[in-house]
């Protein structure tokens, strides 16, 4: 693996906010171009960085609190050159431009050290699409306490964390901050048991280390994925295991399995709602059974923006005249019990999940299955943390109204902000 060294430094070029339009660089050297962007991008606090090709230059954008932003472009006669120095760096294929890739990025040396990234190819008519996506080696460790989630729901959380056996599974968009919540669920196990537990982790790929924990890079497509180490390491006498993904049918069987045999299980599964896991796991195979027995819960989550601080949504040079800065965690968690039980028993479709979830007063109706999101999301506008706007952009529109309008908002009253300890 190639490090990015401090003696590549470039000077930046720099968007000047009050310009809409983008800026092009200003080099035409490659690894002076690649050093730039990724160095502007850290300092941004960008997530992502994205290089789109097209016929004449190929613009970058940068994820900045979920949202793509324009940054800048450069010459098309570039590109090619500008993949094949990344490729060098993560140490993939330089001479194939015909198929997706996917390597790592160590950033050592620059600003924002300890990051590394993920680099991933596509091919597409003009040249190949190149996306980076950031993580922190030595990220600032973040509590279950410090996620922002409401009182309620994170002792709900903690008391499902507090078992010793079942699956508590996590959904929601790419970009909606799982895998913050599940390494910071690893990190309140392991502090519980002060280091008296062993915790083992599957991951793809590993985004930070934890002290005390085992973590294991899975590759998928190879003899080493999801399903194949899960099965191993159940015979390393693990007491808690945290699986990446669930992604097939053949990882969910073992995953439920282990739930069932006395392990504490995490993972993420890729679905639209809470619901929506309970009938993606039945048509990967797994029996009604295996799920009532071995879920205890499934927590929801979006990543919306946070007003600006400073400006307090109107837009300043700090927020760069978006009005946002940061983004706000809404969950909701559903816990397998009572008529939710029962619908699962009974292999009911998505709509029937929802309305046995809604039957034991559990927040999760409507069509979007997200009705939960927005009353969560409705209480953090009500406390000027987030807009209307924001919400409808992240969750879509309330389910069973349409567009929402400042009036249908009833403010809590202050008695009740008062009381509510968000953590």
């Amino acid at each position: 693996m190639v490090v990015l060294g401090k003696d590549d430094a470039v000077e930046l070029v720099r968007r000047n906010p009050s310009c809409p339009g983008p800026t092009h660089s200003q080099t035409s050297d490659p690894v002076a171009l690649v050093q730039e962007l990724i160095q502007k991008a850290l300092g941004a606090n960008a997530s992502d960085v994205h290089l789109d090709p097209g016929p004449e230059s190929w613009d970058v954008r940068f994820r900045v609190d979920g949202i793509l932003r324009p940054e800048g472009s450069f010459s098309s006669r570039l590109g090619p050159n500008v993949v094949a120095r990344l490729k060098v760096l993560a140490e993939l294929l330089t001479y194939r431009t015909d198929i997706p890739q996917e390597g790592r990025l160590e950033l050592g040396g620059m600003k924002g050290s300890g990051m590394e990234g993920r680099l991933s190819t596509f091919p597409t008519l003009h040249g190949e699409k190149v996306a980076i996506r950031f993580f922190g080696r030595e990220a600032t460790r973040l509590g279950l306490d410090h996620l922002g989630l409401e009182m309620e729901t994170l002792h709900r959380l903690k008391g499902l964390l507090a078992g010793r056996q079942g699956a508590v599974l996590l959904t929601g968009p790419g970009g909606s901050g799982k895998t913050t919540t599940l390494y910071a669920a690893l990190e309140s196990i392991r502090e519980t048991h002060k280091n008296g537990i062993h915790i083992f982790t599957i991951e793809d790929p590993i985004e930070r280390p934890i002290a005390g924990i085992t973590q294991s890079q899975a590759k998928p497509g190879s003899d080493f994925d999801f399903a194949r180490g899960l099965r191993s390491l159940l015979r390393q006498d693990p007491e808690v295991v945290m699986v990446g993904e669930i992604r097939d049918g053949q990882t969910a069987s073992i995953a439920m399995e282990a739930a069932l045999t006395g392990h504490l299980l995490l993972s993420t599964v890729h679905a639209g709602s809470a619901c929506g896991v309970f009938s993606r796991l039945l048509d990967m195979g797994v029996e009604p059974y295996a799920l009532t027995s071995g879920i205890r819960g499934v927590l929801n989550q979006r990543l919306v923006r946070k007003s600006c601080a400073t400006c307090r949504g109107i837009g300043c040079l700090a927020c760069q005249q978006s009005g946002f800065s940061g983004r706000l965690l809404l969950a909701e968690l559903v816990e397998v019990k009572g008529p939710l039980r029962k619908a699962i028993l009974a292999r009911a479709d998505l709509d029937g999940l929802i309305d046995a979830a809604r039957e034991m007063n559990q927040p999760h109706g409507g069509a979007s299955g997200e009705s939960q999101l927005w009353e969560t999301g409705l209480r953090a506008v009500a406390r000027g943390e987030t807009t209307h706007e924001e919400l409808t952009r992240s969750l879509g529109p309330k389910p069973g109204q349409g567009a929402l309008s400042p009036k249908s908002i009833h403010p809590i009253p202050k008695s009740q902000l008062d009381g509510e300890n968000r953590a």
